[in-house]
């Protein structure tokens, strides 16, 4: 290693007053027995960065972030799939464990929760992966979220609520990849990119009748993601469903945002901690852990290399921000709504 240090940029409370990002010296971390050491050259900006910051939800002394692609530096004692020297993503829960997250210099991987970046694909467009593809193979796929059967593709429709967002074009594309009928929102300006990620059907989200539209085009809609999640999206997307009901699986940890869905639709969130295989709590809601969202994961990451190669995933259009003194301008060109269709990378 050439640092005996860790840079990174730790959230400070004090005296009660609103959170800060203070840039500071902290120690490398340890690989447990399935873990790596990355040396991080570029990480991801994701939505729950901010609102775990603007909210304290981990208070002082954590360090954010969740997507990071680097350099592996070292192995844990059981590690097989990975060496050192390997250019990998990896996904972190940053802010879970104190001084541990992806706005630093050195982070941890699971081996299996994360994967080689192909030499096809710059490390920024791979920064973009982990966390938003996850979260889009757990809502379609995961038993206690959309619980999409892979098998009965054919004539199976899915709305994606936000095509075009980070989370929503993964979707569209691990969808349509297996052969379901994708149904799309967007804005106008987003529609032909939704349609080349594999959406048949597009819509305006701001249309009055969009939720008839919809159901007029596809009457057998029985499954939607909201990948949006707020005060409206989840009751609208689910008046596009059917007359006998159906699933609407929400982004919004804890079903947030869902109290005026149509009656008799069945709601569940995406929690995409839940690959980690271990009890999740964020702030009041509770997820146990779940062996078959751990290996669901796996599955997708140990995929997800000849997918980026062979164009059957294409990573989201990063917008690259030099440093770590650049997060506190991402984090407010999240809340000033400005962010569409790319994701926020720094280059570390």
């Amino acid at each position: 290693m050439t640092e005996n240090s860790n840079p990174a940029l730790v959230v400070r409370v004090t005296d009660g007053r609103p959170p800060k990002l203070s840039n500071e010296s902290i120690p490398i971390p340890t690989p447990a027995a399935n873990q790596v050491l990355v040396k991080i050259s570029h990480a991801a900006q994701n939505p729950t960065d901010v609102q775990s910051f603007d909210g304290n939800l981990f208070g002082d002394g954590a360090v954010l972030g969740c997507d990071f692609v680097g350099e592996v530096m070292k192995l844990g004692s059981e590690v097989t799939r990975l060496a050192k020297g390997d250019i990998v993503a990896g996904l972190i829960w940053g802010g879970e464990v104190k001084g541990l997250g992806a706005y630093s210099h050195y982070c941890l991987a699971n081996e299996r929760i994360s994967f080689k970046v192909p030499q096809s694909i710059s490390r920024a467009h791979a920064s973009t992966v982990p966390l938003a593809a996850a979260t889009a193979f757990l809502a379609l796929f995961s038993k206690d979220c959309l619980g999409l059967d892979r098998k009965q593709a054919k004539g199976t429709s899915v709305l994606v609520w936000g095509g075009s967002s980070n989370v929503g074009l993964y979707t569209i594309q691990l969808a349509s990849f297996y052969g379901f009928n994708v149904v799309a929102t967007c804005s106008p300006r987003n529609e032909d990119l939704v349609r080349s990620y594999g959406a048949k059907h597009v819509f305006d989200y701001r249309d009055e009748f969009v939720a008839e539209k919809i159901r007029t085009a596809v009457p057998d809609l029985k499954h939607t993601f909201d990948t949006v999640g707020n005060t409206t999206s989840s009751s609208i997307a689910s008046r596009a469903l059917c007359g006998e009901g159906g699933t609407l699986c929400t982004v919004r940890p804890g079903k947030t945002n869902t109290e005026d869905v149509v009656k008799g639709t069945h709601v569940t969130d995406v929690v995409v901690w839940t690959a980690f295989c271990k009890d999740i709590s964020y702030g009041e809601f509770k997820w146990p852990a779940s062996k078959e969202d751990y290996e669901l994961a796996s599955e997708l990451f140990e995929k997800l290399p000849a997918w980026l190669e062979n164009g059957t995933v294409k990573p989201s259009t990063p917008k690259v921000l030099r440093g770590l003194d650049a997060v506190s301008e991402g984090f407010q060109e999240h809340r000033d709504g400005k962010i569409s269709a790319y994701k926020i990378v720094y280059e570390i």
